[in-house]
């Protein structure tokens, strides 16, 4: 399965970013989106700036990858899920 993981762009040169998503930071290119500025959210997919997305749309995703994680740590603990 792929996924695009939304980022903000925190550090830009030319078509190299830095960006951070809930408090992970990696490199990667903006060659497909030339347009993109510093702390633009974009959705990151193999290395790429693949689009930009609001604010709003990004919170959902991150929420969402917060309730996997903590789901994923209940699983790990063996406790049921209400």
């Amino acid at each position: 399965m792929c996924l695009a993981v939304p980022a903000r762009i925190v550090d830009l040169d030319d078509d190299r970013a830095v960006v951070d998503a809930m408090g992970n930071r990696w490199n990667c290119r903006t060659t497909l989106t030339p347009d993109v500025k510093l702390g633009d959210i974009v959705l990151i997919h193999a290395g790429f700036a693949i689009t930009t997305i609001d604010e709003e749309e990004a919170q959902k995703t991150w929420e969402l990858i917060a309730e996997f994680d903590e789901f994923q740590k209940e699983q790990e603990k063996g406790s049921p899920i209400d």
